[in-house]
């Protein structure tokens, strides 16, 4: 952990404080296998003169001590060390953070007049900026060893400090938690105080300004110079409100709660009271309204709603700037933090069950009777708010989120189809409660702005956010990493359920939708917040910070809407094959066929309900209706997402930054996965519950597998793209269950690109019998020595695992040789020799790689199924997935004899169209044929694995493999003639998936195999 500890104060006028990084050595230790203690035995070699000090001092480059560092723990540590992950931490901002107590301090040190400094040890970031990730803004005076070229403990940097201040060392005090600097401070006579707890030091610290540096009321502080309200006019309508007619100053303080309508605490004569008011400035139409808030609190408290008691509302903007109300202080405790730390789990449980039956309560406010009926709009609730905050938005956009884009688009189309009318206070979260300190009832709710009439579902969903936030998020900690079970806190799911149980009303089946919507409504909330941080305009500290928040929460917004899209999908009917059957039946077509398409349909019976379930099923039109719906809207996805973003694509796979994903593809994936048009491909043998994809049979798969075969990039969209397929159903095979948490879950989210690593340059490698890369096992783990190449995908960026094929004993028997073993990418010792080209083509940013394994050291725990059962799983591995190419290869097939078409309609030669040019015509007819004929041969192949297994398979499987790849090369070779030299170039498909279907018949297994296997099939069978 990076803990900041500030150092110290000065005794009378000055401060000095100090920021020591302490870095996150003891997890990174262990998750590299690195023996503990290496870093800090690293970090303290040399003294003075090594390389961590001379980067202190900036004398060597970054990239020079990590060089040195990596070679110093390498040494230590006596195996080759990475240190990537150490300069991560070294250099982000994300895990250095200021202790709010420390906040707090400085604000009430400098309040009174005092200044502070700061004593950092840092160093330069390879932009050549220093590294120091604070406000420094804070503090009078920053000296930072890089900069000054000496660090602590060295005398002269604390001298050169006491100068910049203009004090002696008597009259300042130094915060610092490392001995060698307090000593060396100490002996120039600088006040010191040894920081091991920062409540601790502050707490003395105060006994040596005498000075409270607490503010006595809770989650207050200073006014904030921009919030600053005139008090004298303030003063004067106070006591016209109240007859108050004693003397004595009116004390106002800011809470720093709240970051919409500034909110103030007032302390005049006895009367302790809050103002809430507008923010200054510009402000969009409807917000702010502190109108409205005045009088739904004070409805609301006479309806028996805990809120506080409303004194006034002024609409006068001469007062204090903007309309404002006035009401009365109420005094209890409020949870800033949703674990409630300190508390035992009863009273946790106890707080979050009065939390959820006040919300209860507001829900059952009855509306006619405290005159809330015209509050707002009755019905269709979610759709307004849908509009509204999409519209605020758009009227505080600053730069284009593509989370927020997507949600713009995804949210109206899935709004829900009932919602009850109730008060909605539109901001209902714990912080915004306040509790009895002994009984933890809740005393009041606060903070109405957003209060409306609407679905009572939103305020559940807004209250369960911070189950779904980290414990570290800025604005306000979350829950998301807690364990909830022990805290005695109710999981968002249990909160849910026991707010329904107390309403008595059924629970709501998408859920998931309000809580993508609520994600998006705090990220519009908090782009708005961040636009008037912008000009000044924002009331809290932390304002500037929510320009980052938005893009963060609309992510977790998206996760939802993906959520939803799942949950729909899997509510599908399953399609699980009743019967094993090689039978076929002929049914009327359905739906009825549309001229031009191609329907002819064969299935189990006349119902539509059955119309795939163990069936060979010709066309896409005999499908199940469920299925059917499925492969309308993956056409519509791929008609409407995919083909447009052909060029830009292309484009980008020719561009320098090749090598890096398209921004594009990972946006359709995001679209494609809220669609639920997902992991379609794994079948429902290998995952009877469907719990990892769609529970589609290979037969309804084919149809689906078509489609996405007519784009070059469609399957990776839909994360149906291989080497991944075949890595993910290995790993659903026979993976172990910490094997899949690792890695099979990144790769079915699409977080993740994975490679196969069997084939090597130096033998026939379609005999996996052949492979000689070695896998010896020493001192714990699995070493890989190896050379590999057509590594596909292993050159993506994104690839974190290699499925690699070797040797673990050459003395057992032939097949039981070879084992499989799961490789992290990162893992020292896998070098990339080079990109490998198909036809000149380099298949950007997958690629093709030829490789060199050397020494690598993998934990015996990656190894898949067990020493010598890697032609096992090489084979399983080659299960349904052995057919995904050629299912593919139709709808490339099919594409390049439309586009053909096209041409032939389109252009002249020789006086005449080509389409009435009597080869032309041949070859679009022989075409079609052989297109025909190689479907119905995958189609089968299917439905043999189906019906019978993939093993009574093995003939039709070997023959579509035969077949598929030499008639897509045929196909798309005579498109390529009928588009002339422009067949050639990039600017059709034509030519990748010509390189593409010529690959094929190496990739999947040369033809040579399948014909051998074909005929020795065939002999079998006897005349």
């Amino acid at each position: 952990m990076v803990i900041p500890l500030f150092p110290k104060l000065q005794l009378f006028d000055h401060i000095l404080f100090h920021l020591l990084n302490v870095l996150l050595l003891v997890e990174w230790e262990v998750r590299n296998h690195i023996p503990s203690g290496t870093v800090l035995k690293a970090l303290s070699s040399g003294g003075e003169n090594g390389p961590w000090m001379k980067f202190m001092r900036a004398e060597i480059t970054i990239e020079d001590f990590l060089q040195e560092f990596r070679k110093l723990c390498s040494e230590i540590s006596k195996t080759d060390m990475s240190v990537d992950f150490f300069s991560f931490l070294l250099t982000n901002e994300q895990v250095v953070k200021q202790f709010p107590v420390m906040t707090e301090t400085i604000t009430q040190i400098r309040a009174k007049g005092l200044q502070t400094a700061l004593l950092s040890n840092n160093f330069f970031l390879p932009n050549g900026k220093s590294f120091l990730p604070l406000d420094r803004k804070q503090f009078d005076v920053v000296v930072e060893s890089c900069l000054e070229g000496i660090c602590k403990p060295d005398p002269r940097i604390y001298k050169l400090c006491l100068e910049r201040l203009g004090r002696k060392p008597s009259e300042c005090i130094l915060l610092e938690d490392l001995g060698p600097n307090l000593k060396a401070a100490a002996s120039l006579g600088i006040h010191t105080i040894k920081v091991n707890d920062p409540e601790t030091a502050v707490k003395e610290l105060k006994t040596l300004l005498g000075f409270t540096l607490r503010t006595v009321v809770p989650n207050t502080r200073p006014v904030r110079k921009t919030m600053e309200i005139p008090k004298d006019s303030l003063e004067k309508y106070l006591r016209d409100l109240l007859g108050i007619q004693t003397t004595g100053p009116l004390e106002l303080l800011q809470f720093d709660h709240g970051q919409s309508n500034p909110t103030y605490y007032i302390k005049l004569a006895n009367q302790q009271m809050v103002l809430r008011k507008k923010p200054p400035g510009t402000l969009l139409p409807s917000a702010h309204a502190v109108e409205r808030e005045f009088r739904i609190m004070k409805a609301l408290k006479n309806a028996g709603v805990p809120v506080p008691k409303v004194l006034d509302l002024c609409e006068d903007s001469r007062i204090v700037g903007t309309p404002f109300y006035v009401m009365e202080y109420c005094s209890g405790l409020t949870y800033k933090d949703p674990s409630l730390p300190g508390l035992k789990p009863s009273q946790r449980q106890a707080i979050y069950t009065a939390m959820n039956r006040v919300l209860c309560k507001i829900h059952s406010v009855d509306l006619k009777a405290t005159g809330l009926e015209d509050y707002g709009k009755h019905g269709d609730y979610i759709t307004r708010q849908v509009q509204t905050w999409i519209k605020q938005y758009r009227a505080t956009e600053t730069s284009t989120i593509p989370a927020m884009e997507r949600l713009i688009e995804w949210l109206p189309l899935h709004l829900p189809s009932q919602q009850r009318t109730t008060v909605v206070h539109g901001d209902f979260r714990l912080d915004n409660l306040l509790f009895h300190p002994e009984t933890n009832e809740v005393l009041a709710v606060l903070d109405w702005e957003l209060s409306t009439l609407g679905d009572p579902l939103a305020d559940v969903a807004y209250s369960c956010l911070a189950h779904y936030l980290p414990s570290s998020f800025p604005i306000q900690p979350g829950l998301g990493d807690c364990d909830l079970t022990k805290l005695g806190i109710p999981t968002a799911e249990e909160y849910f359920r026991m707010y329904c149980l107390h309403m008595g009303i059924p629970p709501t089946e998408n859920w998931n939708f309000y809580m993508a919507f609520s994600f998006f409504r705090v990220a519009a909330i908090l782009q708005g917040v961040y636009k008037r941080s912008l000009t000044g305009q924002a009331s809290s500290a932390t304002a500037e910070q929510s320009g980052k928040l938005t893009e963060f929460m609309s992510n977790l917004a998206w996760d939802f809407a993906v959520k939803e899209g799942f949950r729909v999908f899997k509510e599908m009917p399953p399609t699980r094959p009743l019967t094993r059957s090689h039978h076929t039946w002929a049914r009327p077509q359905f739906p009825p066929r549309t001229l031009g398409r191609r329907s002819y349909v064969t299935s189990t019976d006349s119902s539509p309900a059955h119309a795939s379930k163990g069936a060979l099923v010709f066309s896409p039109e005999g499908l199940s209706p469920p299925v059917w719906e499925v492969y309308q809207r993956l056409k519509q996805f791929i008609e409407r997402h995919v083909y447009p973003a052909e060029p830009e694509l292309q484009s980008h796979q020719a561009s320098a930054e090749r090598w890096t994903p398209s921004p594009l593809v990972e946006d359709l994936k995001e679209k494609a996965k809220a669609e639920g048009l997902w992991n379609l491909f794994l079948p429902i043998e290998t995952d009877p519950e469907r719990k990892y994809g769609a529970g589609l049979t290979n037969v309804e798969y084919a149809h689906l597998c078509e489609l996405m075969g007519t784009s070059l990039y469609a399957p990776e969209i839909f994360n149906c793209s291989a080497p991944d397929t075949g890595n993910m159903e290995v790993l659903v095979r026979y993976g172990t269950e910490e094997q899949k948490a690792r890695w099979l879950t990144p790769l079915l989210e699409g977080k993740a690109r994975s490679c196969f690593a069997m084939t090597e340059p130096q033998v026939a490698s379609s005999d996996a019998t052949n492979i000689e890369s070695s896998i010896r096992e020493e001192d714990g783990f699995y070493v890989i020595n190896g050379h590999k190449w057509w590594i596909s995908g292993i050159l993506d960026p994104r690839c974190q695992l290699c499925v690699f094929m070797g040797k673990t004993d050459p003395h057992a028997p032939r097949h039981q040789q070879q084992s499989v073993l799961l490789v992290p990418m990162d893992t020292p010792g896998i070098k990339i020799i080079r990109p490998l080209t198909v036809y000149g083509l380099e298949d950007a940013p997958g690629g093709h790689g030829e490789v060199l394994f050397e020494k690598v050291r993998v934990p015996k725990e990656n190894m898949v199924l067990g020493p010598g059962r890697g032609f096992e799983i090489a084979q399983g591995r080659l299960g349904p997935g052995r057919i995904h190419h050629c299912m593919r290869l139709i709808g490339c097939s099919e594409r390049a004899l439309a586009l053909m078409k096209a041409r032939a309609k389109s252009r002249v030669a020789f006086g005449k169209p080509l389409v009435e040019q009597g080869t032309l015509l041949a070859d679009i007819a022989q075409s079609r044929v052989e297109i025909e004929q190689a479907r119905l041969l995958v189609l089968k192949a299917a439905h043999v694995m189906d019906v019978a297994g993939n093993k009574a398979a093995a003939l039709d499987i070997a023959m579509i493999k035969m077949v598929a790849p030499s008639m897509a090369s045929r196909v798309i070779d005579r498109a390529i003639q009928a588009f002339g030299a422009a067949g050639l170039s990039n600017d059709f498909p034509l030519a990748q998936f010509f390189a593409g279907a010529r690959a094929l018949r190496f990739a999947d297994g040369p033809d040579e195999v399948h014909r051998a296997a074909v005929a020795k099939m065939e002999l079998k069978h006897g005349l």
